[in-house]
């Protein structure tokens, strides 16, 4: 029976998961089988084979390299495709080719397309997950759209994603630190090894700057695959400072590889880290066989001036102004206040905090108490099954050694309460999740007249 509506199809795909039993499956071959995705790309024709792509995993900062290796090609004229995940808001920003969101009767006619074959795979035993059949569906709406390329953000880890079925042009590394440590391991080696799964044979990789033993782990996957290495820091390195460009905050930078300098470069996302993915992003787009005659100094400004990344470091202007950030993990939580001291010294400000249950919890509660010394923290939940209780993060983070902290039962409250503690010239930092960030992105936010 064909789905009559594209709710209707949107039903059916999320039924295709049960959210509370996965947070307590393991990350292995067995729950999470490449086996699985590719007879399940096999039956839809292979769609992953007919566009070139780039691949990209990290921790941090994987979801802002490819947005800019995306804004990159967009400036060069291609038509590049963009999978990403979670969503903010709507799950169509998931998929994208250009600046548009995969329409919605598009997505309805994909999923009724494959309901075939998930139907098939549910019947032997081996249902896929809601994720693996998202990735498919990107697959396969690139594949009709004919993208010239298409940037492949990793989901979780690399090594056993279900983005993992392509052979991509380019594999990128960003920043490895501690995060879903259930699922890919206890240190920072287990973890990269995950992440290093997505190198390929003789494909080359970019790496972000990393830790000793994630370095280790990385060079040794280059050279038994026989994958050129490209270091940031060592082969590509820049210099950047924070910048503002029409009333939008960002960095400017200069980049140098061996053989050329890209100067006066504006990308307006916050945070130095920024300029480490913007590197990550030129070496990677320059390695590409659409791109690299294709991107000049004129074309690399243009697209980095152009990328677009909601949900992190995001400025929305009002009173007070309201700054959105995903960071979940110690690392990037650290990257934000470093970011918040840099762009905004001396203001009032108020923290909303939510984070899920399966997070490292208290390393980001310790950044927080030792960095935000003195800012209100007003602790909420998010509609997420798994999301931490308001309370039990405020006990916790008096256990860290924090104060001025109070609870609110939901998102609404909480924006409500930080706003009246930062009064009209404050600012308000929304972090710990990017389903909370997409739960305020929701709701009315008045701007400066």
């Amino acid at each position: 029976m064909a789905f009559a509506t594209y709710d209707e199809a949107l039903e059916y795909l999320f039924s295709c998961t049960d959210y509370e039993k996965m947070q307590h499956v393991r990350y292995n071959a067995d729950t999470f089988s490449l086996d699985r995705m590719r007879q399940m790309v096999a039956l839809m024709g292979s769609p992953e084979t007919k566009f070139a792509s780039i691949h990209v995993a990290g921790t941090k900062g994987k979801g802002s390299t490819a947005a800019m290796i995306h804004a990159l090609a967009g400036a060069a004229g291609l038509k590049a495709g963009l999978y990403t995940s979670p969503h903010l808001v709507d799950i169509r920003e998931r998929i994208r080719v250009g600046q548009t969101d995969i329409p919605k009767e598009d997505l309805r006619r994909l999923i009724e397309g494959a309901r075939s074959m998930i139907e098939r795979l549910r019947s032997q035993g081996d249902p896929p997950t809601f994720f693996e059949i998202f990735t498919a569906l990107a697959f396969a709406h690139f594949a009709a759209q004919k993208v010239d390329l298409a940037v492949i953000e990793a989901g979780l880890g690399g090594r056993l994603d279900a983005t993992n079925v392509i052979i991509p042009d380019v594999s990128v590394i960003t920043a490895i630190s501690l995060d879903h440590t259930e699922q890919l391991g206890k240190t920072l080696a287990e973890i990269a090894v995950e992440k290093a799964g997505i190198i390929k044979t003789r494909v080359t990789v970019v790496t972000e700057p990393q830790q000793p033993e994630v370095m280790d782990v990385i060079e040794n996957a280059c050279q038994q695959a026989g994958a050129p290495m490209i270091l940031v820091g060592r082969d590509i390195c820049y210099t950047w400072e924070p910048a503002e460009e029409n009333g939008r905050l960002g960095g400017r930078l200069t980049v140098k590889t061996h053989m050329e300098t890209f100067s006066d470069l504006f990308i307006p996302l916050m945070g130095e880290h920024q300029a480490v993915n913007a590197c990550a992003a030129i070496a990677a787009a320059r390695r590409t066989a659409a791109l690299k005659k294709r991107l000049p100094p004129k074309t690399i400004a243009a697209g980095l001036r152009a990328v677009q990344w909601p949900g992190r470091m995001e400025y929305v202007p009002g009173q007070p102004d309201v700054l959105l950030d995903g960071a979940h993990n110690r690392a990037s939580m650290e990257r934000l206040l470093e970011g918040l001291a840099a762009y905004f010294p001396g203001w009032r400000m108020v923290v909303v905090f939510a984070c899920a249950a399966d997070k490292d919890v208290d390393g980001m509660l310790t950044v927080l108490a030792q960095k935000a010394a003195g800012a209100p923290i007003v602790f909420t939940k998010s509609k997420s099954p798994r999301a931490c209780e308001p309370a039990d993060l405020a006990a916790r983070f008096a256990a860290l050694g924090g104060a001025g902290a109070q609870t609110a039962p939901d998102v609404p409250a909480a924006l409500q309460a930080a706003k009246g503690l930062a009064g009209p010239g404050g600012l308000v930092v929304v972090a710990g999740s990017l389903y909370l960030v997409g739960e305020v992105k929701q709701l009315p936010v008045p701007k400066k007249k």
